[in-house]
């Protein structure tokens, strides 16, 4: 599978897109904003202990306070902080994963941190709808081949190599080379790299990690210490290092940033980044703004004649599959297999370019045979392999339905590039047209009694005044024949569609 790194860089806005074989399965977008903090960090002041929660708001300035639990505070005695230990060599983590930890600690939040209390720590998961930033104590700062835990002493190698030899390797190597008490997880990357490399990048760490320490010394909270590396150098050392083939990108200024970055981890890499000139927009040229827009669509057709409909709530996103004008050509039962087996390549194709994350329930179409069952909660395991966020996924009921969760991190696309709409604020209805012209009756009948005048002017939106002149005319005339007034109406563009207004006329 071939795999290309497209980014659209200017001054206020990355866009980053992952295509493989030419389709866009990712996308990342960085703005000028919080959208992306993850892996930052910050000097940040307590403001509020709560023990009831076990929990605590910490301001480290940004709009919302970040919110840091007991078992986030770090506490190397702690059954928690081991298992943290072997999270980090499991997942072979890049600076931006969630390390959520659920063992608890021997001690109260209380008993750790206080109000007004300064403290170092690390975004893990940047601030989602009206949530704020997830903190923790757990400080890790990642390199290519190392990551830094300069709050621990413990050396592993990530479980993904699996070469004995090649892990004791290295681990000796780590044991042997390293100068200062830190704790070090050889990541992925490192396998059967020499030893000059991790010298090199150990120093590096080191270096960054003793800069951050002089900083928090002197300046006061809140204040950033650190911050993760941009998307289009997160891009360089998460995809193209491991991942991608070829990297293009339309900025000058980023083409050399990357450049100089390269210079530093793998020069012989420079080959591989092209600097995009071309006179249409760089996402234009790989036919990628319609995908993205399509995106953040509700329904989405599968090419068989079904369709699956995505709908975000403030708990969960739920998937609903429907036939749709797909009607089969044999049975039911095979016109619903092959709608739901269809189904599951989309969703997991669309769960992963959404990045959609947290809980998912997805509502196939009911089956009757188990087999048929079977085939669908395998279909969507195997397609969720190529997914780079962790998955879980429990089998299907017998309603049909699969439950499962992916770790969210930041935002989903949705969320960056949509709002609330301001007509119906976000609830995605409107009170029908009908059902406002009958509550125009009924404020109609409530107010005439304080109405001395002979008419009754009525100031509604174009849409509704055209309904009353028409479908809905016999509203006016019975209210008329009921109050004894005439009812005079006036259509306003600046009204919203439920607003009117009810004016008297002396004369």
């Amino acid at each position: 599978m071939y795999k290309t790194i497209v980014i659209n860089a200017t001054d206020h806005e990355t866009r980053m897109a992952l295509l493989e074989d030419g389709t866009i399965t990712e996308i990342f977008i960085e703005r000028n904003d919080d959208s992306d903090i993850a892996g930052n960090l910050y000097k940040g002041r307590v403001q509020r202990v709560l023990p009831g929660m076990q929990a605590a708001f910490v301001d480290i300035g940004l709009n919302q306070a970040a919110f840091i639990y007991v078992d986030d505070i770090i506490d190397e005695s702690s059954e928690a902080y081991e298992k943290f230990l072997n999270k980090v060599e499991l997942e072979d983590i890049s600076g931006k994963e969630e390390q959520k930890i659920s063992a608890p600690q021997n001690h109260l939040i209380e008993e750790l941190i206080r109000d007004g209390q300064e403290i170092l720590v690390q975004v893990i998961k940047a601030p989602i709808g009206t949530k704020g930033a997830r903190i923790n104590t757990y400080i890790s700062l990642p390199g290519r081949f190392l990551v830094l835990m300069p709050k621990s002493n413990h050396i592993g190698v990530s479980r993904r190599i699996e070469d004995e030899d090649e892990r004791s390797r290295l681990k000796k190597c780590v044991e042997n080379l390293r100068t200062e008490p830190y704790g070090y997880i050889v990541r992925t990357a490192a396998e059967g790299v020499s030893e000059s490399k991790l010298v090199y990048e150990m120093g590096f760490l080191n270096n960054m990690w003793q800069n951050i320490q002089k900083k928090a010394q002197t300046i006061s909270a809140p204040a950033i210490l650190h911050q993760e590396l941009n998307l289009t150098l997160r891009a360089v050392r998460d995809l193209l290092l491991h991942e991608a083939e070829k990297l293009v990108i339309d900025s000058r200024k980023g083409y050399n940033a990357i450049l100089e970055f390269l210079d530093i981890l793998m020069p012989n890499l420079k080959s591989s980044v092209e600097l995009y000139d071309g006179l249409e927009p760089i996402f234009d040229a790989y036919n990628l703004e319609g995908d993205i827009f399509r995106a953040i669509k509700k329904k989405v057709w599968l090419k068989s004649g079904g369709y699956i409909v995505i709908e975000h709530t403030e708990a969960l996103v739920a998937i609903d599959v429907n036939t749709g004008r797909y009607v089969g050509k044999h049975n039911l039962e095979e016109t619903i297999l092959k709608t739901n087996l269809e189904a599951v390549k989309e969703i997991a194709y669309q769960i992963r370019l959404r990045d959609i994350g947290g809980i998912i329930i997805i509502d196939f179409i009911d089956m009757e045979r188990t087999v048929n069952r079977e085939k669908v909660y395998n279909a969507l395991k195997e397609a969720l392999e190529k997914d780079r966020s962790r998955t879980h996924v429990l089998p299907i009921s017998d309603l049909g339905l699969i439950q499962m969760t992916r770790k969210r991190i930041r935002k989903s696309l949705s969320r960056i590039l949509c709002e609330p709409c301001f007509y119906c604020d976000g609830e995605g209805y409107l009170v029908s047209r009908r059902t406002i012209c009958y509550n125009i009756s009924r404020e109609i009948m409530r107010e005439v009694a304080d109405m001395a005048g002979a008419r009754l002017t009525l100031r509604v939106n174009p849409e509704i005044a055209e309904l009353l002149h028409g479908e809905e005319n016999s509203i006016i005339i019975s209210l008329e024949k009921q109050i004894g007034k005439q009812i005079i109406i006036y259509p306003n563009s600046k009204f919203h569609m439920e607003e009117f207004d009810i004016l008297e006329i002396a004369q």
